[in-house]
This record gives C-alpha cells, sequence and structure tokens, in this order.
C-alpha cells in the first residue's frame, strides 16, 4: 500500500507541474508581478501545490505560510485517524460514538451540515456516514495490498451489516451548545468525498480576505484558481489520463478562472482480487465498487460541491449523472469510460483548450 501511495503521490507532483506551468511574470495595474510556487507534502496525506503571482518572494512566502497553516488546521479537525493534543477533530466524534455528545470547533460544524446538504442533493449517492462500510474495504484493500496472492473480497454480509449504521440523521449538531454526537454506537463518520474540496474552498476565501488575486493551488488534486494569471489569462489545469501507462499524462487541459475542478477516479486508489482491480470509491447502495467509468470531473465554483458531485456521479449512470449536473447552475462535467471515450457538457467543452499541433 505504501508504494502504491508513493506512486500516486508522485503522479500527483508531477501532474500539477503540468497544471500551473505558466509565464514567469506579468502585470497588475502598472506593478511588476512574479511567480512563484510552495509544495507541500503534509496535508491531508497528499501532495499540495500553490503557484501565484506576487509583488516579491517574501510577500508570496507570507501569505503561503498563512495558507498552508490554515489547510494544516483544517487537516488535523478533519482528520478521522489521528489525534491531536488540545484539539476534538472527527475522531473524537467518531471515538464517542453513542456516549457523548463532543464539544466541537464551528468549522467541523460547518462540514457536517455542509455534507448533510450535499447528501440531500446527490440522494444519497455522497454520504459521509458510510464510514463503517468504507472501514471494511479499507481493511481488505489493505491486506491485500500487503499480500496480493491471498488478497480477497469483504462478504457481502459483512457490508451488509456495517450499512444498518450509515443513516445520516444520527449525526446530531448542536449549534448552541457547539457539540456533535452520533447517536448511533456503531456509526463512523469518513468524510473522503468532500473534505479536501471543502477545505480548500475554505482556503481559497481566505486568500483572497489576504488579497490574493492570482493564486492557483491543488490539495491532491482539488484545484482552486483565485482570479487569473497575472497578464490575465486563465490558468489552466490537466485532466489525468487514466492509462497511466500512456505517454500523455492528461488527456485533455481546460482554462479555469476562480473555478475549482476536482476529479474521481478508479485508476490510483485499488487492490486486485483474480486478476480484477477492486477501486475505493464505493456505492453507497450496492456497497461495492462500481465501474461505470474510469474518471469523472466536475468543474464548478465551489470546491466542496465540486468534491462531493465528483464521487455522486462516478457512481451513477450517464443519464443520471448528466442530468443531475444539467439541473445545477454553473456546475459542469466530463466523463471517461473504460474504453477511452470522453463525454462531456457543454459547458465543460467550452472550457477545454486546443492543443497546438
Amino acid at each position: 500500500m505504501q508504494i502504491k501511495r508513493h506512486i500516486a503521490l508522485l503522479t500527483a507532483l508531477v501532474l500539477l507541474f503540468v497544471l500551473f506551468g505558466c509565464s514567469a511574470g506579468g502585470k497588475d495595474k502598472d506593478v511588476e508581478l512574479n511567480r512563484y510556487s510552495r509544495t507541500s507534502f503534509d496535508l491531508f496525506d497528499t501532495v499540495t501545490v500553490l503557484t501565484g503571482f506576487d509583488v516579491s518572494k517574501e510577500v508570496f512566502d507570507e501569505k503561503a505560510d498563512q495558507l498552508l497553516q490554515i489547510l494544516e488546521q483544517y487537516h488535523q479537525l478533519y482528520d478521522i485517524y489521528h489525534d491531536y493534543d488540545g484539539i476534538n477533530n472527527l475522531k473524537t466524534v467518531n471515538d464517542n460514538a453513542g456516549l457523548r455528545p463532543v464539544p466541537v470547533d464551528e468549522r467541523i460544524m460547518d462540514l457536517l451540515e455542509y455534507s448533510i446538504e450535499m447528501y440531500s442533493l446527490t440522494q444519497g449517492m455522497t454520504n459521509i456516514a458510510m464510514g463503517g462500510v468504507l472501514s471494511v474495504w479499507h481493511t481488505y484493500r489493505d491486506a491485500g495490498a500487503d499480500d496480493p496472492e491471498n488478497a480477497v473480497l469483504p462478504e457481502q454480509q459483512e457490508l451488509e451489516s456495517a450499512a444498518q449504521h450509515m443513516d445520516i440523521s444520527s449525526i446530531i449538531i448542536d449549534r448552541d451548545a457547539g457539540t456533535v454526537y452520533l447517536s448511533d454506537p456503531q456509526m463512523r463518520l469518513d468524510v473522503g468525498s468532500i473534505a479536501k474540496g471543502y477545505a480548500t474552498e475554505m482556503a481559497a476565501k481566505a486568500a483572497q480576505e489576504m488579497g490574493w488575486n492570482h493564486l492557483a493551488f491543488s490539495v491532491g488534486g482539488n484545484v482552486r484558481t483565485i482570479g487569473t494569471k497575472a497578464d490575465g489569462s486563465p490558468w489552466t489545469a490537466g485532466i489525468q489520463n487514466p492509462d497511466l501507462g500512456a505517454h500523455d499524462a492528461t488527456i485533455c487541459r481546460v482554462a479555469l478562472t476562480d473555478l475549482s475542478l476536482v476529479t474521481s477516479g478508479s485508476y490510483q486508489r485499488y487492490y486486485t482480487v483474480d486478476g480484477v482491480r477492486y477501486h475505493h470509491i464505493i456505492h453507497p447502495k450496492t456497497l461495492r465498487p462500481e465501474n461505470y467509468f474510469v474518471s469523472v470531473s466536475i468543474i464548478c465554483k465551489d470546491g466542496g460541491m465540486a468534491d462531493a458531485l465528483s464521487t455522486a456521479v462516478f457512481n451513477m449512470s450517464y443519464d443520471q449523472g448528466r442530468a443531475l449536473v444539467e439541473e445545477l447552475d454553473d456546475v459542469e462535467a466530463a466523463w471517461i469510460d473504460a474504453e477511452g471515450t470522453i463525454r462531456y457538457t457543454d459547458g465543460f467543452a467550452s472550457l477545454l483548450i486546443e492543443e497546438e499541433s
């Protein structure tokens, strides 16, 4: 599992240099701006890259430090695996399921309320309450990666037993008391389908309050742009080629100005049983990985919504997913299937950048 994680991180880092490669400088209201970047490997167990334009490296670094500190706070609050001194995070909430309400930071309540909204919007296809089911798959995936010859699948009965404890109404948020309580003792939260995108969006709002006008950043492939490059041209981001053996790292590129781009794919986190790959995106109804597509990409203004929708639409048929996307304002999508066929909404197609021949 560690080897696959390192491969995924390296792939992400290579792609981020492709995504945010841009001109060295530009002008903004007659002020000379230069391009700088910062990379971190410490947040959300992935690669974070900030690329922006500013008046000096010192000014850029000061803002970058603040932004990375904000992202680190979200990382610790939304972590379901680790404890941190003096912090009640989502692991604390899970550990106290059925025992007591947990006093939490307002940012945890904000995420949970937003996640409940996304559950309703996606008709249950993005469900942070299915942590028990995801934990079963995580255990089998880790064991299979460590010992491929003896890799096996979870029994359906084990999955269905865990699924008895994913009723999102068991998340009790008390704003007045400042607490979160899981009324089902066996419920476990897993915010992997939304937390990075939501934290990225919150960080973008903070960056704008700092006065950052020309910034593109990615948290594990969750891309968010603020404004344009300093010369007024849009930022560009690539959609990863699901065929990791292909010559081109990206299958297409899009122009982004004040937009988020999130892709959910089956090609990085998986394990193999009897020659068949089983990826990590679990359908909340079948409780198993589905293979409608190898990747789904969402572009919209809000990074949290883009993250939630990319997971939900990945688990829908093309007709169902397209119907959902087209019901929403300013949301665009791209689907890539196992044969390499790409389908776009009209708005997504309009953002495509033609490659020079």
